[in-house]
């Protein structure tokens, strides 16, 4: 059953924020502090919207697959004999048994543990010591469809059977992406980092979404990108950050023969951060996963001309890692306990009409995100 809310909990959420985002307020710390609202978000934002899997190349062969949970969901998206991408929950029609594990190659999918086997397809072709059921016929069976899309060289599905498909919600996302990134294809997977945050899912979209914390809290960072450059601009269910960058020497990392010489990143409703650094062809995929009121799992995934990081590259990924995240990490933990008392209920939005990096405006567009989501399941 999905999680409702009534029209007097929505009322206190929306209190203080307003569609002009220079009068706005941001959400009411409820919904980072309460656990009710962290299963709100699971049902009404986290199952009815595009969540990412992986990169295309894991799936280009018929037979391969790949295993996700998504709101909490088993799902295994494949690659069928006739080459279409499907993804189905990730179990088995007979006593829920998961289907698959990890990632891989099968032939066919069968459950590990009575052996009822599925084409690729999803469909039902042996259960074994059936025969003498009445009114069974393994032709009626079929695993449970998930819809699944590629979109701009990854693949992303979504558990809602009626969502719009994400290359019509996303508008020109996809035109943005080919236009600063066209080897998006090409990337090869090379990296990825984990983390365990203290803090709420929107808070650390919150601190993806501004750069007006970067010249106090990330300075290594104002060296790389030209802040007089950064570009903030909303779109519907994204929006993109635009600056230039890695020109000339800076304090993070190595740009030294660099051919990509901007700072192009984008992030999708409701959790997914793309992102093209200076430096070779390359692309960074964060993603922002839930894991409680106070708790989120967070992922980069970093793609490469080659699967070996260069030099340079390595030097960038640990730039990320010990400084960049670990900077973000301490600022959204410490918005957390900051939430945690009656010091605090919600704060003024800064905005700058011109759309610079230092205004909090993407911030407002996803909190009105986060709004129109709830108010879909006010009772």
């Amino acid at each position: 059953m999905t999680i409702s809310i009534d029209l007097k909990d929505f009322a206190a959420i929306r209190a203080g924020y307003d569609v002009d985002p220079a009068r706005s307020y941001s959400l009411n710390k409820t919904t980072y502090t309460e656990a009710r609202w962290a299963d709100v978000d699971r049902d009404a934002i986290f199952r009815k919207s595009w969540q990412w899997v992986c990169h295309i190349e894991k799936l280009c062969d018929p037979g391969s697959y790949v295993v996700v949970s998504v709101a909490e969901q088993p799902v295994a998206v494949l690659r069928d004999r006739e080459g279409q991408l499907r993804a189905f929950y990730n179990v088995c029609k007979h006593r829920a048994h998961e289907l698959l594990s990890g990632e891989g190659q099968v032939s066919r999918i069968m459950c590990p543990y009575h052996a009822w086997t599925y084409r690729l397809d999803g469909r039902l072709v042996r259960a074994p010591e059936t025969e003498g059921l009445k009114d069974f016929d393994v032709n009626d069976v079929c695993l449970d469809a998930i819809q699944v899309e590629e979109f701009c060289g990854f693949v992303y599905v979504n558990l809602d059977p009626t969502a719009v498909p994400l290359a019509e919600q996303a508008g020109d996302l996809g035109d943005e992406i080919r236009h600063w990134a066209p080897d998006v294809g090409e990337l090869t997977f090379a990296h990825r980092l984990t983390y365990n945050i203290k803090s709420n899912w929107k808070n650390v979209v919150d601190n993806f979404l501004e750069c007006y914390h970067c010249p106090t809290a990330h300075k290594d960072f104002c060296t790389l990108v030209d802040m007089d450059t950064y570009k903030v601009t909303t779109h519907g269910i994204y929006s993109s950050h635009m600056a230039e960058a890695g020109k000339s020497s800076n304090a993070a990392y190595s740009v030294d023969g660099a051919t990509v010489t901007d700072h192009a990143v984008w992030w999708l409703w409701p959790n997914t951060c793309i992102m093209r650094y200076p430096g070779r062809g390359n692309m960074i995929i964060m993603q922002i996963i839930p894991a409680g009121e106070d708790r989120t799992l967070e992922t980069y995934d970093f793609f490469f001309e080659t699967a070996e990081p260069n030099e340079a590259e390595q030097e960038a990924i640990k730039y990320i890692d010990d400084v960049l995240q670990a900077e973000d990490i301490a600022l959204v933990e410490s918005v957390q306990r900051g939430m945690n008392t009656p010091a605090f209920t919600q704060g003024r939005i800064v905005h700058d009409a011109g759309g610079s990096g230092k205004s909090e405006h993407a911030v407002h567009h996803f909190h009105g995100l986060v709004l129109d989501a709830y108010e879909k399941v006010i009772v």
